[in-house]
């Protein structure tokens, strides 16, 4: 009974330290490409620069009011925003909606509170999402990307790239 105890238990304390360690799937940071830079247009008819965002982790969010999958992350998002943005990390959403007609609705609907801007295929590409949504990516705070995911993410093990990435890139690299 005791053993049985004292292995659960080193289990439990292995499980809370692994999160802490980057996951296998982060790009190495010295192989990191930097990130296209756009100007896109918000709900509101600001403009939103991506290097206006350096300094930041940032979580780019390419997905369409038409993508089942989507539907499902987005709240995530939303409370990754409230968690992380104190820490460093900032949320925008690309829509591949061809207007804000279907998107502006769908935004109250879900109550997104990031940033959202309406991009095309084309910027898409250049990120590296073809033909898939959602496509997901997580930029470090020197503009570099340090993950692209194809598809739904893991919740856990998304965030905990998001951990890793606000605790490590917090460092002011060596110039």
């Amino acid at each position: 009974m005791r053993r049985s105890l004292a292995v659960g238990i080193t289990v439990v304390a292995v499980c809370l330290v692994l999160p802490a360690r980057a996951p296998d799937d982060l790009i190495a940071a010295s192989s990191r490409k930097t990130a296209t830079d756009f100007t896109l247009t918000d709900s509101k008819g600001a403009s939103v620069k991506l290097s206006d965002y350096k300094g930041r982790v940032v979580l780019l969010d390419f997905w369409g009011t038409f993508c089942e999958v989507c539907a499902t992350e987005i709240p995530w998002f939303s409370e990754f925003q409230n968690k992380y943005k104190g820490s460093g990390l900032s949320v925008i959403g690309v829509s591949l909606d061809d207007s804000w007609k279907p998107v502006k609705p769908y935004l109250q609907e879900k109550k997104v509170n990031y940033t959202v801007v309406i991009g095309n295929d084309d910027l898409a590409r250049q990120f590296g999402v073809v033909n898939a949504l959602p496509g997901t990516l997580l930029i470090d705070r020197n503009g570099k990307i340090a993950d692209l995911h194809l598809g739904m993410v893991d919740k856990e093990v998304f965030e905990g790239e998001i951990r890793v990435l606000l605790k490590n890139s917090a460092k002011k690299p060596v110039r």
